[in-house]
């Protein structure tokens, strides 16, 4: 027997991005993690998936508000087809959990009649699949939470030849999630051996907690995040994608990413050799955002030094970022450096002996360094702007 299904993790619904200061543009990357629900259930449909597969972290906290509950139960409600989760390291099954909540009980009862959460290690089957679910029940298990599997006598027709799809959250041999950039990283935690299992008596292994797409077995994969949630940590991280797979009792998956991610997050360095370097940032810029806005999260770091008028149009570009990007994660560490034209502008003004004398001692102290000499550099700036409009 085969059956295609989508399999998705990482949804952290509910994610509070502290790193964000706007309070609008948080709202708007929020919400865009249930939006990227709808773009979930339009890649179901249009590859005739039989059900969905969420392998751990729906929500990003074991108490997340009502207004949360209430808008993921509603946009899972709207997918038409069958929703199978498991809870992961944040939004764990164990005591008081959002899971046994009322509130959440009757929300999903009432909107989302089609969703299912899998607290218990034991089979479960559907009409064209079997579940086999590794549920963390606590936000760090010391016990490899697949171990279940392992002593598991599975004849090659139980369960009637339907594909045997184990679903797990957690890291395989040491790989796994890495902590957004405005996070502590714990740790590696919730092992998961994958070796231990018998390969034949499984067709996939859906797994959740890395937050890029990867494939980590010949039948194990991450979906990674569908939405992204945090800026890309080296070129192997393919995040902001759910999977495809065909999978059929006895052989290989077949599995084919599909993009779902919506939000652009960009990292550019730039260092300023000379003034021209400014526009070539522009450009690079340009070329990631066009001219979108409130779409986009940018981590740049700037070094190098700029001339007077070439660092007053960065600072004006910057705030130009500030306000079209939904945040810019900045460090800055551009020096100002007079070129020779504008020191000559400043120090050699014949008219206006008192500006020559101060804008040759601002230049003198310019040259050092510390705090002296930086505060110098701004008020050569300062005069500079202020000579311009006279």
């Amino acid at each position: 027997m085969t059956t295609r299904f989508l399999h998705t993790a990482d949804w952290q619904l509910g994610k509070p991005f502290a790193g964000i200061g706007d309070v609008q543009k948080r709202s708007l990357v929020q919400q865009e993690r249930f939006t990227a629900i709808h773009r979930i259930g339009l890649a179901a449909a249009e590859h005739h998936a039989k059900f969905v597969v969420v392998a751990g972290d729906l929500f990003d906290s074991a108490s997340v508000t009502k207004a949360t509950v209430s808008a993921a139960c509603s946009a899972i409600g709207r997918l038409g087809l069958p929703v199978i989760a498991i809870p992961g390291n944040h939004d764990h099954g164990g005591p008081g959990s959002i899971w046994q909540q009322a509130f959440f009980q009757r929300e999903c009862a009432s909107l989302a009649p089609n969703f299912r959460i899998l607290l218990s290690a034991e089979p479960v089957e559907l009409e064209t699949a079997v579940i086999f679910p590794c549920p963390l029940l606590r936000r760090a298990e010391s016990a490899d939470p697949t171990a279940w599997l392992r002593s598991l006598d599975l004849a090659a027709d139980a369960f009637g030849g339907k594909p045997r799809i184990v679903l797990a959250h957690g890291s395989t041999q040491g790989f796994g999630t890495t902590s957004d950039d405005d996070e502590i990283d714990g740790g590696a935690t919730n092992l998961l051996d994958l070796s231990k299992l018998a390969a034949p008596s499984f067709d996939y292994i859906a797994l959740g907690d890395w937050h890029g797409t990867k494939q980590v077995g010949p039948k194990a994969w991450y979906s990674g995040t569908p939405e992204l949630d945090r800026f890309p940590k080296g070129d192997s991280n393919e995040p902001g994608h759910c999977l495809t797979v065909t999978a059929s009792r006895g052989g290989l998956p077949q599995v084919q990413p599909v993009r779902t991610a919506r939000l652009g997050w960009h990292q550019l360095a730039c260092d300023f050799a000379d003034d021209g370097a400014l526009a070539r940032l522009q450009q690079a810029v340009e070329a990631l955002v066009g001219i979108r806005s409130h779409e986009d999260l940018f981590r740049l770091e700037l070094t190098g030094s700029l001339g007077i008028e070439a660092a007053t149009r960065l600072e004006q570009f910057l705030e130009s970022l500030d306000a079209r990007l939904l945040r810019i994660k900045l460090s800055n560490r551009t020096v100002i450096s007079p070129s020779a034209d504008e020191i000559a502008a400043l120090t050699q003004r014949t008219s206006d002996p008192l500006i020559t004398r101060v804008a040759t001692q601002l230049v003198a102290r310019a040259a050092g360094a510390g705090e002296e000499a930086a505060v110098a550099r701004i008020a050569l700036r300062e005069l500079h702007a202020a000579c311009s409009r006279t």
